[in-house]
């Protein structure tokens, strides 16, 4: 069960929830703390084994028929599984949410569980958001936006037009990257009567808002100013990786996974960019 969970928690995408935190926090309060610590430990392990776990506990009618499951992209659970690993997501998750609690205050507390929300109400009966074309793309992105913000709360931060450009342009991206890599999944999406935007919209329009969704992401980091527009670039990758397949049917909607294998790793070259732009936008702490 434990080799299952681990799988189960995607470990290549544990840096896209642990490093959003990390960054908005020791950026913000320019030191290594309790907070930090903590906070990053959660981000990058218990929260993705709730987040993906609860996922593939309730999408396993679709699983079983996706050829992508039971690899580094996710754990096919045996239905043995699903209620250990529910337990286990939730007791992984508290002793870490009551420390943050405590070390947090009230406006904290409503950043993170509106996060925690995200998380269960994005797979689990009976709100099962991603079953709602648009909010499955929003919630998906959530669950990334959403450890930047808290880190800033959690640290004091204030709110500024810069730092409200790069979480929306953060949030784009989030939705273009979930909406994305839903192509991919349509044929056992339809097979098992699971909605997403991919299969309200077909592989083609679905593929070109993704794209019209990065670019939107880049424009907006013009906001930002010099030397952070430079970080509208970034977007460029991912039109590249997801160009090829902007003309795709329902039926060649498989292929995607092609390009879907080239964004997990454009992510960590694109966070490393990133990650330079923001020291020298904030300064290094």
């Amino acid at each position: 069960m434990l080799t299952d969970m681990l799988r189960s928690s995607r470990p290549l995408s544990w840096i896209n929830t642990g490093y959003p935190f990390a960054v908005a926090y020791v950026l913000t309060a320019g030191e290594i703390d309790a907070a930090l610590i903590i906070g990053t430990l959660f981000f990058l392990i218990p929260y993705n084994l709730a987040m993906y776990g609860i996922n593939d506990v309730f999408d396993y009618a679709s699983d079983v028929a996706n050829p992508r499951k039971g690899g580094a992209e996710g754990a096919l659970l045996a239905p043995r599984l699903h209620k250990p690993v529910l337990l286990a997501s939730a007791a992984v998750c508290l002793p870490f949410v009551a420390a943050l609690i405590l070390l947090g205050t009230w406006h904290s507390w409503i950043v993170l569980a509106c996060s925690l929300f995200a998380v269960v109400a994005y797979s689990a009966p009976p709100l099962r958001f991603k079953e709602i074309p648009g909010l499955d793309s929003l919630t998906s992105s959530v669950h990334f936006v959403s450890p930047a913000v808290y880190g800033l709360v959690l640290a004091g931060a204030s709110i500024d037009l810069v730092t409200l450009c790069i979480l929306t342009a953060f949030l784009l991206w989030g939705m273009a990257s979930h909406a994305f890599g839903a192509v991919q999944d349509i044929a056992p999406d339809r097979a098992a009567g699971i909605k997403s935007i991919a299969t309200a919209l077909g592989a083609q329009k679905t593929v070109r808002s993704a794209m019209a969704l990065w670019a939107a992401a880049g424009l907006l980091m013009l906001g930002v100013g010099w030397p952070g527009a430079l970080a509208g670039l970034l977007a460029l990758p991912y039109l590249a990786a997801a160009a090829p397949y902007r003309n795709l049917t329902d039926h060649q909607a498989g292929r995607v996974h092609g390009g879907w294998r080239h964004f997990l790793w454009i992510n960590y070259a694109v966070g490393a960019a990133l990650t330079l732009l923001l020291f020298r936008i904030f300064g290094s702490p």
